[in-house]
């Protein structure tokens, strides 16, 4: 059964990361930092150079709505450390994965992820599916299998609202 859950983890992972493709094909660098609202968050240009993401410990409400550049950080960044996690090193915290910035750095990047990705799931065994697994949760009852099937989720979620916000930009500028 094992090897039939990473096959349908597998295939769910690639059909999600076809349909960002589309997007990404498409997406132009200003793109990144339009801001469909005011009420938003995205990435800032940071004190020492580099970029800041809006951020709140405490979920605010209303729940701002993030720019393309604040969701490819959070991208990178929630998939950094699941990776961590599934390598055995030390998870790295949210101001440490930065982001490359607006356009093709960032496009790039997140294809690098993906490679990075595509390298842990072809390195996992059956038995590993079955290991337990704390991220994203703080509990034992959960496995890697869940945390693979969390990333395809939380990446599918993502691709959708990056994609919302590239096609709402092309239909104003229409």
């Amino acid at each position: 059964m094992a090897a039939t859950s990473r096959a349908l983890l597998r295939w769910q992972f690639d059909l999600t990361w076809s349909l960002f493709e589309y997007h990404l094909e498409r997406i132009e660098a200003a793109d990144f930092l339009w801001a469909p609202t005011a009420h938003c968050w995205t990435m800032r240009p940071g004190p020492s150079g580099g970029w800041t993401p809006d951020w709140a410990d405490t979920e605010p409400d209303p729940v701002p709505v993030p720019t393309i550049g604040w969701l490819s950080w959070h991208i990178g960044w929630w998939w950094t450390v699941a990776m961590d996690h599934l390598g055995g090193r030390p998870p790295r915290g949210r101001a440490d994965v930065g982001w490359p910035g607006a356009g093709e750095p960032t496009v790039a990047w997140l294809r690098a992820l993906r490679a990075e990705w595509l390298g842990h799931l072809d390195r996992l065994t059956d038995a590993d599916l079955d290991r337990t697994a704390t991220f994203p949760w703080q509990d034992d009852e959960h496995t890697v299998a869940h945390t693979l099937g969390w990333v395809n989720a939380e990446l599918m979620k993502n691709a959708a609202e990056i994609g919302q916000l590239r096609l709402l930009r092309a239909a104003e500028r229409a």
